[in-house]
């Protein structure tokens, strides 16, 4: 009864099998050990059919907690024969991207990073701060291998700087569909130059991209201009208010600069002619 209730609490399904759950008391760690079927054969992406089993390795993989206890999936996995001879290593279903977690423990993980700094992450599954941005940084690479922007014709650029520093990061938007595509560090005209050849190598050639709304930067002016032949540049309306507000203060305070010396000089002036109207003792 307890190894169904795992395998359904697990999703375990064939030919894998719970063997046995121990749960150790002083460390509050739960162990669930996963086995397959005597005679499974098993396949392997990229060969055709099924192959024999030729011995098997011991994985561990982190998962979900069982209430407030972690969980950890000890696993039997096979390593199965090819045709060719070689042998190759098969990974489970429920196995994660990254080695050590399980899928479910890896999607807890990505939904927490999006609502939180990493270090929070960190506390509340019990791993370290560098596991957690592994994890994000794989599938984020993975989501990356993957992307496809032959309908992006419009772009829009801006940088920011980051740990307090003169350390700067260019993110490029898709203006239309108001989603980011591209960031890398810098903010020069090589920024915009690597943006173009990673929008060619995902189905967008520079030459798709028809408008650029940008700063007033001169690299980005000179960016664009190199490296996406076709964009309109645009100047985004925050950075043309912020010149104009900076203008007009910068007249204002002329303006008021010349009031008060004209007052200071009219003040003067009155003081002296009534010095001079004064009668010589």
């Amino acid at each position: 009864m307890t190894a169904k209730l795992f395998e359904a609490a697990l999703g375990i399904a064939d030919p894998w099998t719970v063997a046995s759950v121990e749960f150790d008391e002083k460390v509050k760690t739960l162990t669930v050990r996963i086995d397959f079927k005597t005679g499974t054969r098993f396949s392997l992406s990229g060969h055709e059919g099924s192959h024999p089993v030729h011995d098997t390795v011991t994985k561990t993989y982190r998962h979900l907690n069982f209430f407030q206890h972690e969980c950890h999936l000890q696993v039997r996995t096979p390593r199965v024969k090819l045709p060719n001879g070689s042998v190759r290593l098969v990974e489970p279903d429920f196995a994660g991207r990254l080695n050590g977690f399980t899928l479910l423990f890896e999607a807890l993980i990505l939904m927490l990073a999006r609502q939180m700094p990493f270090a929070a992450v960190s506390r509340i599954v019990g791993e370290s701060p560098h596991r957690v941005l592994a994890v994000c940084q794989k599938y984020v690479e993975m989501a990356c291998g993957l992307a496809d922007y032959p309908e992006v014709t419009a772009l829009a650029i801006d940088e920011t700087s980051r740990a307090r520093g003169h350390s700067y990061v260019t993110l490029a938007a898709d203006a239309d569909a108001r989603r980011v595509l591209f960031v890398t560090e810098g903010r020069d005209a090589k920024t915009i130059g690597r943006l173009a050849q990673y929008l060619g190598e995902h189905g967008c050639p520079a030459q798709n991209i028809t408008s650029a709304s940008i700063d007033m930067s001169p690299a980005f002016i000179a960016g664009v201009t190199q490296h996406l032949p076709n964009a309109r540049i645009t100047f985004d309306k925050f950075h043309v208010i912020g010149h104009a507000s900076t203008a007009l203060d910068q007249m204002r305070r002329l303006r008021d600069g010349s009031v008060n010396q004209c007052r200071d000089q009219a003040h003067e002036l009155v003081v002296l002619r009534r010095w001079k109207a004064m009668p010589m003792s």
